[in-house]
């Protein structure tokens, strides 16, 4: 078992600029830009981490349909294939959200809503 199983998380935000600068400021830290040019639909700011020893990494993500406040924060637990872990989603009582997904050299994720309907994701670099 991982000492950390959470690998990923996601801050909705209204306005990137703003919360770029908050988060800089009040962290002392530099956000790197991690958005897709060739989707001007999200805008993402990612938190400093180090994917390959899985410790836990993040973004600003600014989106359509996902708004900021309430309960729009995502984790991301870190799994060996989330396809496995997505399976088990609806029969204990969850929703899967989004089927498992290539994000690139960032691997693979799947988004699934438990019990509570909060929202989670599941990470895997296969």
């Amino acid at each position: 078992m991982k000492i950390n199983p959470v690998v990923w998380f996601e801050i909705y935000v209204e306005d990137m600029a703003r919360a770029t600068a908050f988060y800089e400021k009040v962290l002392n830290l530099k956000l790197e830009d991690m958005s897709d040019p060739t989707d001007l639909s999200m805008q993402m700011r990612g938190f400093p981490s180090d994917m390959q020893s899985h410790g836990t990494g993040g973004a600003l993500v600014k989106t359509e349909g996902m708004k900021p406040g309430g309960s729009n924060v995502v984790l991301y637990f870190g799994c060996e294939d989330c396809s496995v872990e997505e399976g088990r989603a609806e029969p204990a009582g969850g929703k899967v959200v989004q089927s498992k997904m290539s994000i690139g050299e960032f691997g693979f994720c799947s988004l699934v809503n438990d019990t509570e309907g909060n929202t989670i994701g599941l990470h895997s670099m296969k």
